[in-house]
């Protein structure tokens, strides 16, 4: 149960939003119960840093965006992993917010294949 995300922005947050509009719409497919899908559509949280921002899904980190142009390994807007609360995963890109064309599913950005 995968999302395609295919729309690109110009802006961060737009990009965010739908990536995040694509998971609740996946979460739809996995469990058919309205109040869970509320309460999963309504526990996002988005929290800026100085280089990413956190992605949150009820209590847990979702993923993270990197959003700095000044980054040696990503470009602003790729979408990365969680490796713990506070660090993203940096081996690889999931996909970009911005440019589109990248999977993902209610549980987070896809792992590599």
């Amino acid at each position: 149960m995968t999302v395609a995300i295919t729309k690109k922005f110009e802006k961060i947050y737009d990009g965010i939003d739908n990536m995040i509009a694509a998971a609740n719409h996946d979460y739809t497919k996995f469990l058919d119960n309205e109040k869970m899908h509320k309460e999963f559509c309504e526990g996002w949280a988005v929290n800026e840093g100085t280089k990413y921002i956190r992605i949150i899904s009820k209590n847990s980190v979702w993923g993270f965006v990197v959003n700095t142009e000044n980054d040696k390994k990503f470009k602003k807007g790729d979408l990365l992993k969680s490796a713990g609360y506070n660090k993203p995963t940096r081996n690889k890109a999931r996909g970009n917010v911005l440019e589109g064309g990248f999977r993902i599913e209610w549980t987070g950005p896809q792992y590599l294949v």
